[in-house]
């Protein structure tokens, strides 16, 4: 059964009258389903009664109308509303646009607009380059989307994407002061997606492409870094791969490993899968087997897309083929990017000793980690209620603060790893242990030590 989380929070306003239940009845009521109390407020106070706020997390919605039905059983108690703490704080959006410099008589409007704004666009007409210094363009990033692979949820469309990519721009903001701004598209034509970015282009100082399904996620990042003169970063391939990367430097210093002996079983073949291997690979690891909804993907799988027969004709050595189950025997470290509960206990017990489980699949993951901690030596999801969290806030703010202060083009593997290797380095040697192989994304450290690598390898390439 899934936990309570933040996610479902809700506050039920009641009405309880004097001398009837008391606000240790209601936090009893609520505890009784399982939920968190995770705050009790009163609103108002009569001779006659009490109105309170009593805020906690469920586990769906489902749960919520438990939780409230408990509460309305109770005598003298009346539940008068049930608000949903998440929709309320998307009302009217995350975001909004607010001027950096002043407006306050005649003279600051003939600068900032009309007419001695027209001094500054001659001055990039004539050398475009001076956009970056002189416009938003310095610190500013599109977040674009065609909504078809959103979270968990799939193809749910560019409207249904929107608080998604404004969740994405405000952690930019938050973690590494860059602005970024949701570019929801109403098409999935690959050629169009990729002519709307070039031409949006000249107002940004890179695009982060995000939730847009595989395989045109390949083509469209591949055409864009080809043809821009910006940095192009498809975080769910490569910000997945840079954060998973860091956690298996750091557990691998745990079990005392190397990165080159380990064998690697990965469990999805879609984009984060694709980005993971390859970027596994260039940090050394060289017994890597991935698979897909049939198995491993071996010398005699039939593959459809050049992503499967990159990875036929680049993983597996040794020509494995069998199922992920069978795939799991003997092997070291478990990375899923793939789908809920496709192993069990049994599955992990089987690995080598001091194994090493990566279960990202969201909001459940591949395997239980309350089972998979019975036999790994270290467990991580891509849950926030689990120790071991691999969550992209660890990359893209610090990866694009370094691609934008170092007015950088593209951004190529050694960039990658050399993120990788910062947020690594935010947990010193000494502290890691088998809970605490990843930071955390509130440590202020990541998204520094991220920016100021990635600065580093684009000014010297």
């Amino acid at each position: 059964m899934a936990a309570p989380s933040p996610g479902y929070s809700i506050t039920l306003r009641v009405d309880t009258a004097v001398g009837q239940a008391s606000s240790s009845d209601l936090v009893a009521a609520v505890a009784a389903t399982g939920a968190v109390v995770t705050a009790l407020d009163v609103v108002e106070s009569t001779p006659k009664s009490v109105e309170i706020d009593v805020s906690a997390d469920t586990r769906d919605v489902a749960h919520a109308e438990e939780v409230a039905s408990e509460l309305s059983k109770l005598s003298g108690v009346e539940v008068k509303k049930v608000s949903d703490r998440t929709f309320l704080l998307h009302l009217g959006g995350k975001l909004e646009s607010t001027p950096k410099v002043p407006l306050r008589n005649r003279d600051d409007l003939s600068r900032a607009y009309t007419p001695g704004v027209a001094r500054v666009c001659r001055a990039i007409a004539e050398n475009k380059a001076d956009a970056r210094r002189l416009t938003i363009k310095r610190n500013t990033v599109a977040v674009v989307t065609d909504g078809t692979a959103v979270l968990g949820l799939g193809d749910i469309g560019p409207e249904a994407a929107m608080p998604v990519m404004e969740g994405k721009a405000v952690l930019f903001k938050q973690f590494a002061g860059v602005d970024a701004w949701p570019v929801a598209l109403d098409t999935k034509d690959t050629e169009e997606i990729i002519a709307i970015c070039k031409a949006i282009a000249p107002a940004y100082g890179g695009i982060n492409l995000e939730d847009i399904s595989a395989p045109r996620c390949f083509e469209i990042e591949r055409r864009l870094r080809d043809e821009l003169d910006i940095p192009v970063f498809h975080d769910d391939q490569h910000g997945t791969g840079i954060v998973t990367l860091a956690a298996l430097k750091n557990a691998l210093k745990v079990v005392n490993k190397k990165i080159e002996d380990v064998r690697i079983v990965v469990s999805g073949v879609g984009a984060a899968g694709n980005a993971i291997i390859q970027l596994l690979q260039v940090a050394g690891a060289k017994h890597i087997v991935a698979c897909g909804r049939d198995g491993a993907i071996g010398p005699n799988s039939n593959v459809n897309t050049e992503q499967k027969k990159w990875l036929q004709e680049n993983t597996n050595p040794e020509g494995f083929e069998g199922s992920l189950k069978e795939a799991m025997v003997g092997a070291d470290v478990f990375v899923g990017v793939s789908a809920p509960n496709v192993l069990d206990g049994d599955d992990i017990k089987a690995m080598n000793k001091d194994a090493l489980v990566f279960a990202m699949a969201n909001p459940d993951p591949e395997v239980d980690p309350a089972e998979a901690l019975k036999y790994a030596a270290v467990v991580a999801t891509g849950r926030s209620d689990y120790p071991n969290q691999i969550n992209n806030v660890l990359a893209f703010p610090g990866i694009f603060r370094g691609l934008l202060d170092a007015e950088a083009t593209d951004i190529n593997e050694d960039i990658m790893v050399a993120a990788a290797d910062a947020i690594a380095s935010c947990i010193p040697e000494e502290d890691l242990h088998p809970g605490y192989v990843v930071p955390s994304v509130f440590d202020p450290e990541v998204a520094t030590k991220v920016a100021a690598a990635v600065k580093a390898v684009s000014s010297s390439s």
